[in-house]
């Protein structure tokens, strides 16, 4: 009896998830098609905001001539990289402060001060440092990703709650067990909080990054386009960041329901 309630609940869950993803589908269609009519009647200039069709168009001949591909690359290429290098230091900084008391006086303020600097506001002391070349660009996605990863897992170690570490220093666990047993899987939400932040910090700052004196990428693209009036290559551009960001969003949520696939097992219990 409780195998056949349990089977016709997810049942229910399986019709309401698939009515919920139809209905995430329809508002931005809707949004996409009243921006198509409207701009077809007139309404808004094509000068201004041409129709989605025209975008894709251009898409289309972008992609034809393999410059979009090209563009898509060196934007993408960067991300990885600069994502990498903060994420990395992010990871070790933020482990380092929640786990010793020395690493939390040593580390913790000088960050804490730190991220309450604008880091795209350093971008002229940056080409200063830097220059205008590839290590501007990396960097400002590097500054982007690290400050919500290390905020989150310091958070995250931080909040465990104590109970859980003496019962596990009770039950004869060492240093490293208790790290691996329950300081991991105890700040991996918040953790996985900080990476999609991340990735949305270095992504905006890629836009930004690819607009100062550069001739490769999406940043790129879209400054040629507006000295050519090209509205519907600017759109193109603006359109391909939303992707790639919301292509990596999804891959990462796909990562956080595999990592924290025991907290659902827990909440279905």
């Amino acid at each position: 009896m409780a195998a056949v309630v349990r089977t016709g609940s997810a049942r229910r869950r399986s019709r309401t998830d698939a009515r919920l993803r139809r209905l995430r589908l329809a508002t931005p269609l809707l949004l996409v098609g009243a921006w198509e009519l409207l701009a077809r009647t007139g309404i808004l200039s094509p000068d201004k905001l041409p129709p989605p069709s025209e975008v894709l168009a251009a898409g289309w001949r972008l992609t034809q001539d393999g410059s979009l591909p090209a563009h898509v690359y060196e934007s993408l290429t960067r991300a990885v990289i600069g994502l990498a290098i903060g994420g990395g230091l992010a990871l070790v900084l933020g482990a380092f402060a929640g786990l010793l008391r020395v690493g939390d006086a040593l580390v913790d303020p000088t960050v804490q001060m730190a991220r309450m600097l604008p880091h795209l506001g350093l971008v002229p002391l940056l080409i200063i440092w830097l220059g205008i070349g590839e290590p501007l660009k990396i960097t400002l996605v590097a500054l982007g990703a690290f400050f919500p990863i290390y905020l989150n897992l310091y958070a995250g170690i931080r909040n465990i709650d104590e109970r859980l570490v003496e019962a596990a220093r009770t039950c004869g666990l060492s240093a490293l067990g208790r790290v691996r047993h329950v300081v991991i899987p105890g700040a991996m939400p918040s953790l996985f909080l900080g990476l999609r932040l991340a990735f949305a910090a270095g992504w905006l700052s890629l836009v930004v990054g690819e607009q100062v004196n550069t001739d490769s990428g999406l940043g790129f693209m879209m400054m040629e386009a507006r000295e050519f009036s090209q509205t519907e290559i600017v759109l193109l551009g603006l359109f391909a960041y939303a992707v790639l960001g919301l292509l990596s969003d999804v891959a990462l949520r796909a990562a956080e329901r595999r990592a924290l696939s025991w907290r659902r097992g827990l909440q279905a219990s």
